[in-house]
């Protein structure tokens, strides 16, 4: 089954969800009722110490799942045949506790607010069936002149 990114954006070079980057995270959002959920297996090189995700890594996930949360929300509320090109305006990410590498993490967003080209969007990252970050943030979808502007 193909992801949001992949049947959207197959080309996007992102580096946290685009499927074009060959050495990108490669996040995979799939729709799921009133949230979208994705899973991402770890490797050693996303580490901060052993057997431990980075904080940078676990913010980048969450912030492009996030995104294309808003996205998907943002095309299914206009009633496009494609979602909006977005941005991540504002974000926010607390991390709860040490999130072990040993084992695929779940990502979790729903949107929270929304209107016709913005999103707010409240994210979770899952693992061994805790939550172990946060999110929230804001995503716009952008006008024509803006450098993403039909990025995918």
């Amino acid at each position: 089954m193909k992801s949001i990114q992949e049947t959207y954006a197959p080309n996007l070079a992102c580096f946290g969800c685009g499927p074009a980057n060959p050495k990108g995270l490669h996040v995979r959002s799939f729709p799921d009722g009133d949230t979208v959920v994705a899973e991402w297996r770890p490797s050693k090189e996303y580490e901060a110490f052993e057997g431990m995700l980075s904080g940078g890594i676990i913010g980048t996930l969450l912030d492009c799942h996030c995104n294309w949360s808003a996205a998907w929300r943002l095309m299914q509320k206009t009633g496009a045949d494609k979602p909006p090109c977005t941005v991540t305006s504002e974000y926010a990410i607390k991390l709860l506790r040490p999130t072990p590498s040993d084992q695929p993490v779940k990502l979790v967003a729903r949107v929270v607010e929304s209107t016709d080209n913005r999103a707010v969007v409240e994210g979770e990252l899952i693992a061994h069936d805790k939550v172990c970050a946060t999110c929230r943030g804001t995503f716009v979808a952008v006008k024509p002149g803006h450098p993403a502007y039909h990025r995918w």
